[in-house]
């Protein structure tokens, strides 16, 4: 063409020039693509073959939390343990009880001890505590016996009095005293006392932990 319109020989080149530059762009930035597409997919890999993919994860942040999977052995040696009965508590009535009182509250030792007879324990003696102890204990009480007596008779008297403590001479029966102290101010309410009572019949396992 010519006149004004004639395309020249150096015009060319520079209309060329923009739409080479945009091809070597966009082929540097596919192959960074890439390179980044290779590189995350090799770790993935790698973490695969290490144990370390989603599933070890939460294995692992689980791991405090799991139950132990028990040992053949050992279950079978729990059985027989888990199935084995706990020794019955004796009843109130197989308990004799002396009520002393340390106290100057006169009549305190006979209401104590009527109020233990309308719960069903036996009682032995009442009266004023022995030198040893009158107005010496600053307790509530004290829950006196022989070596000998059975461990579980201490606890099923103690559910009737809060803050008792537990102490042995050389007597050979199996009678109890129960010295009331300068802190005692009443027996526990019976609904507590046979709850704990209960408790103390029916021990309740171990709450199971949770994560």
């Amino acid at each position: 063409m010519g006149g004004k319109y004639r395309v020249t020989g150096a015009a060319y080149p520079r209309m060329s020039r923009p739409r080479r530059r945009r091809r070597i762009v966009l082929t540097v930035l596919g192959a960074v693509l890439g390179l980044a597409l290779l590189g995350y997919g090799s770790v993935q890999l790698m973490n695969v073959f290490r144990g370390e993919g989603g599933s070890g994860k939460h294995q692992a942040a689980g791991k405090d939390c799991a139950t132990p999977k028990p040992r053949a052995g050992a279950a079978a040696a729990a059985s027989p343990a888990a199935a084995k009965p706990a020794a019955a508590l004796p009843q109130p009535g197989e308990i004799t009880v002396n009520v002393y009182n340390a106290t100057p509250r006169a009549g305190l030792a006979k209401a104590v001890g009527d109020e233990l007879k309308k719960r069903g324990f036996t009682i032995g003696k009442v009266g004023n505590a022995p030198a040893d102890f009158d107005k010496k204990v600053p307790g509530t009480g004290i829950l006196l016996g022989s070596p000998k007596t059975d461990k579980a008779a201490f606890s099923v008297l103690g559910t009737q009095i809060e803050g008792d403590t537990q102490q042995t001479d050389a007597r050979e029966g199996t009678d109890i005293d129960l010295i009331l102290g300068d802190a005692f101010k009443e027996l526990s309410p019976k609904e507590a006392a046979d709850k704990e009572l209960y408790l103390l019949a029916n021990p309740q396992p171990a709450p199971a932990k949770t994560c």
